[in-house]
């Protein structure tokens, strides 16, 4: 088998689950990993024997390139190596305009240097978009309820690792059901921060602002850090003209584990697709999985 040669580009949480699910594929192998120029003399025991560079150019030969960074970041990251001839895949967990915008500036991106990229494929937006989009197949006329948590949220953790005054940081989602969510986010501060400037800081972040949320001082951050979540979406609709049909998909996971899975199964489907960017959704879902596709069809259709 000719295998793909995978870079992954930051290396915190999610970034330590894609080498795990990586190295469980059996048709991708790992270049290398790219890290921060600080941060390459403080090697992690897994990475003993890992090419780890500050510049992906440094890897050689890559056909793709999974980013592992923070959601703000990724825009200018993933241009920057479409422009290289190399795929990506993110996890840009930030919906709406935002993922929109993305979009349109990579599939630019990708037409001109003939890459693929899939934006957004973690487990939402990702793989729960999948299961939002089939529910509405399956009832055109109703409403869905996506319920998070109650769980660590990475990119909201992220979002308030980056203020400021802070030294650690945990975000929980709490559910209150139909949609509605709580912010429970537990600091740590530097010495000489300021409390009440963090928590309007964290408050007015566009990730918080439309939430209800409570920021707690705590002594420390780790003794509550959990990196378990989950989802339930429900729907209640209309099939053709028949009331009253429930859908309820629910899960309970680890966080970024999952969202490495999601990104290693993505950089594969890359090389399925035609040039340009793509959401998940948009994707075959047996681009997703390795192996003969008559073999697939023939025993998981």
């Amino acid at each position: 088998m000719n295998k793909k040669s995978v870079a992954i580009v930051g290396y915190g949480n999610i970034g330590y689950y894609s080498l795990e699910a990586l190295s469980e594929a059996p048709d991708m192998e790992l270049a290398g990993v790219v890290r921060r120029a600080g941060s390459l003399s403080k090697k992690p025991s897994e990475l003993e024997g890992v090419n780890v560079v500050s510049d992906i150019k440094e890897l050689g030969k890559v056909d793709v390139a999974i980013l592992c960074g923070p959601s703000r970041s990724i825009p200018e990251t993933a241009v920057a190596i479409t422009s290289l001839g190399i795929n990506t895949v993110d996890s840009f967990d930030i919906h709406g305009e935002s993922l929109w915008n993305l979009r349109q500036k990579l599939n630019e991106s990708g037409k001109a240097h003939n890459t693929v990229s899939i934006l957004s494929a973690g487990w939402d937006p990702g793989s729960d978009s999948m299961v939002r989009i089939l529910m509405q197949a399956m009832a055109p006329k109703g409403i869905t309820y996506t319920n998070f948590g109650p769980g660590m949220s990475m990119g909201h953790t992220v979002a308030v690792k980056s203020k400021e005054g802070v030294k650690n940081a945990l975000s929980m989602t709490i559910p209150a059901g139909t949609g509605i969510h709580r912010r429970l986010v537990y600091i740590e501060l530097e010495e000489g921060a300021d409390f009440s400037s963090v928590e309007k800081a964290i408050k007015t972040d566009a990730y918080f602002a439309k939430d209800e949320t409570v920021v707690t001082l705590v002594p420390s951050v780790d003794a509550l850090l959990d990196m378990g979540h989950g989802v339930l979406m429900e729907r209640k609709g209309v099939s053709g003209k028949t009331q009253n049909q429930l859908f309820q998909f629910s899960m309970k996971i680890n966080n970024p584990a999952l969202t490495g899975q999601i990104l290693v199964a993505a950089a594969r489907a890359t090389f399925q697709q035609k040039p340009g960017a793509y959401t998940l959704p948009e994707i075959p879902v047996m681009d997703l999985l390795p192996g003969d596709r008559e073999l697939l069809i023939k025993t998981m259709v």
